[in-house]
C-alpha cells in the first residue's frame, strides 16, 4: 500500500480544561465542592483561605496592580417579579460559553483564551451579599459527630462479656451473637449452631438453648429470636404480670400473627373470643413493640445536608440568597502574586505565572457555578411561589425545559445545576429537583402537579375512616370530582411511591 500525505478541511467541536472545569464544578454537590476546593488549595499555591486576620495582605505588595486591573464579582440580591435581584455579569462571560457549547452539543465551541480583565483578588463573601454571615466559633464537636457507630454485634459483644458465665458458655455465645442479623432475628436454627462446634467439645442443644435464652434477654429486648412470634413473645413475657392485656396479646402473637398481619379482625374476634374493644386493647399493645429490635443500635453514618440557596419572604417578597456559609472563601494569595515579574523567564517566575492563570480561572468558574444556581434557583422559586405559600397541594408542574427557556440556557444545565443541590426554605428544605414534576390534565383544561397529586392522596388517607379505608378506585373517584383526570393505577402508583399502604393493610379498630 503506497502511503501518502493529505489534507482535510472540517469542523469538529472541542472542550477546553477550562470548560471542563466549569461543567464539572457546576454539576459538584456542596460537600463536593469543598473537597474541591481544598483539593485547589493544597495543589496551587496562588490560592488561600480568605483569612478576617489576613487583609493587610493585600497592602503588603503594590507591584500586584501593576500586572493587570484589579475587580471583584459581585452578585446582588435578584429582584425578578418580587424576587431578590442581581447583576447578570458575574460571571456571564462563562456562563453564555458554556450554554453555547451545550446548545450545539449537548455541550460547545469555548473561547480558551484568557481575559485580561480576570481579577488577581475574588471576595467570596460578595457572592452571597444578603447570605447569614458566620457568627462566632464554631463548637461542634466534630470528632463525636464523626466518630465510628456502635454495631449491634459490638453491642451484644459488650454485655456478653460483663455477664459472669464459663469459657463454655462465652463460646457458644459468641457463636450465637455472630449469626444474629442486623435486623436482631437469629439467621441459624439452634441445631445449625451446634453443628458448627468442633465434635471434640461435646456441646449439646440444650446447652446452646440455655445460653441463647440469655442473650435474648440483652438490651435490645427480643433480639436472637427465631422469627418475628418469637421476638414479639420474648417483649411480652419480660412485662410485669399485672400488665392489662399481656396474656392474651401473647396468645395472639404465639397462635394468631398470620391473621394479625393481614388485618382479619373479624376472624380474631372469634379465635380469641375478644370483643372490639378489648381486641383494640390487645393490638394497641402490640403495636409498642420492636418487631426489629437491632434497628435501634448503630446503623450507617448520617447524611449531613448542606443547602446551597436560601429564601426568605422580606417585606412580602421571596428574595433568594446564596448560603455563603456553605463553602469556604477563597482568593489569590497576594504576596505570591506579588513576586511575579514581567520580564523573568525563569523556571520560578514561570510557575507563578502558569498557577496564577490556574487560580484566576478555578475562582471564575466558581463564581460562575453560583451565578447559574441563583438564576436558576430565582426562577424555581418565582414559578413556584403557591407552594411556598399554601404547601404540597398548591405546586405547579414544571419541567426543565421551562427553567432552561427562562434563564436562556441548555437543559442539561439546569439538569446539572438542580442535581445535588439543596434549598432552603420556610417549609423546609428540599432538592432542587423536587420542584420538577410531570403533570396531569384537569376537566376544565388545567393542569395540576403530580407532586400535588401525590399531596393529595397523603391527605385523603390520613383523615379516612381506619376502619373504612379509601380504595385506590375510590381516592380516583375522588379526586374526579375535584376535576383531576386520574385512574386508579395512576393512584396506586402515586400511593406506592410514597409507602403508603394499600387499604386492606391500612385498616384498624379504631
Amino acid at each position: 500500500m503506497k502511503q501518502s500525505l493529505q489534507l482535510k478541511i472540517g469542523q469538529s467541536l472541542t472542550m477546553t480544561p477550562q470548560l471542563q472545569q466549569a461543567i464539572r464544578l457546576l454539576q459538584l454537590s456542596t460537600m463536593e465542592l469543598q473537597q474541591e476546593i481544598q483539593q485547589a488549595l493544597e495543589e496551587n499555591p496562588l490560592l488561600e483561605l480568605e483569612d478576617e486576620f489576613a487583609d493587610d495582605a493585600a497592602e503588603a505588595e503594590p507591584e500586584l496592580s501593576q500586572l493587570d486591573p484589579v475587580d471583584d464579582y459581585t452578585s446582588g440580591a435578584l429582584e425578578p417579579d418580587g424576587l431578590g435581584a442581581t447583576d447578570d455579569s458575574t460571571g456571564s462571560e462563562m456562563t453564555g460559553e458554556l450554554n453555547e457549547f451545550e446548545d450545539m452539543a449537548g455541550v460547545s465551541d469555548y473561547d480558551n483564551d484568557i481575559p485580561d480583565d480576570v481579577p488577581v483578588d475574588s471576595s467570596w463573601e460578595d457572592l452571597a451579599a444578603n447570605s447569614t454571615q458566620a457568627s462566632g466559633e464554631n463548637t461542634l464537636d466534630f470528632e463525636s459527630r464523626n466518630s465510628a457507630t456502635t454495631t449491634l454485634t459490638d453491642h451484644l459483644l459488650w454485655q456478653l462479656n460483663l455477664t459472669p458465665m464459663s469459657d463454655r458458655d462465652q463460646l457458644m455465645g459468641l457463636a450465637i451473637i455472630d449469626a444474629i442479623h442486623p435486623d436482631g432475628l437469629l439467621m441459624l436454627t439452634v441445631e445449625e449452631i451446634c453443628s458448627g462446634f468442633e465434635a471434640e467439645l461435646e456441646i449439646e442443644v440444650d446447652e446452646i438453648e440455655a445460653v441463647l435464652h440469655r442473650i435474648q434477654h440483652f438490651d435490645p429486648l427480643g433480639v436472637a429470636a427465631a422469627d418475628l412470634a418469637d421476638c414479639l413473645a420474648i417483649q411480652l413475657r419480660a412485662l410485669p404480670a399485672q400488665c392489662p392485656w399481656r396474656d392474651e396479646a401473647i396468645t395472639l402473637v404465639t397462635e394468631h400473627l398470620d391473621v394479625l398481619g393481614a388485618k382479619d379482625f373479624a376472624s380474631l374476634r372469634r379465635k380469641t373470643r375478644l370483643s372490639d374493644e378489648e381486641l383494640a386493647q390487645v393490638v394497641q399493645l402490640i403495636q409498642t413493640l420492636n418487631p426489629r429490635p437491632g434497628s435501634s443500635i448503630g446503623g450507617g453514618a448520617a447524611a449531613y445536608v448542606v443547602p446551597d440557596v436560601q429564601v426568605r419572604k422580606v417585606s412580602g417578597r421571596w428574595q433568594v440568597t446564596l448560603n455563603g456559609e456553605a463553602m469556604p472563601k477563597v482568593r489569590i494569595n497576594q504576596t505570591y502574586a506579588g513576586l511575579i515579574k514581567r520580564a523573568d523567564s525563569s523556571s520560578d517566575n514561570q510557575y507563578l505565572r502558569d498557577n496564577l492563570q490556574e487560580a484566576r480561572w478555578f475562582l471564575k468558574s466558581l463564581v460562575s457555578r453560583n451565578d447559574t444556581l441563583l438564576k436558576v434557583a430565582t426562577q424555581i422559586v418565582d414559578h413556584q411561589r403557591a407552594f411556598l405559600d399554601y404547601g404540597e397541594e398548591a405546586m405547579k408542574p414544571l419541567v426543565l425545559h421551562d427553567i432552561a427557556e427562562a434563564v436562556e440556557m441548555h437543559e442539561s444545565t439546569i439538569s446539572r445545576v438542580t442535581t445535588n443541590k439543596y434549598m432552603h426554605t420556610p417549609r423546609g428544605i428540599f432538592e432542587l429537583k423536587y420542584f420538577f414534576s410531570s403533570h396531569v390534565s384537569t376537566s376544565s383544561g388545567g393542569e395540576v402537579s403530580s407532586t400535588a397529586i401525590r399531596a393529595l392522596i397523603k391527605k385523603l388517607t390520613a383523615d379516612e375512616n381506619p376502619k373504612k379505608p379509601l380504595s385506590d378506585s375510590k381516592i380516583a373517584a375522588i379526586l374526579n370530582e375535584q376535576n383531576i383526570k386520574v385512574a386508579r393505577r395512576t393512584v396506586a402508583k402515586y400511593r406506592e411511591s410514597m409507602a403508603i399502604p394499600p387499604s386492606n393493610e391500612r385498616k384498624r379498630l379504631v
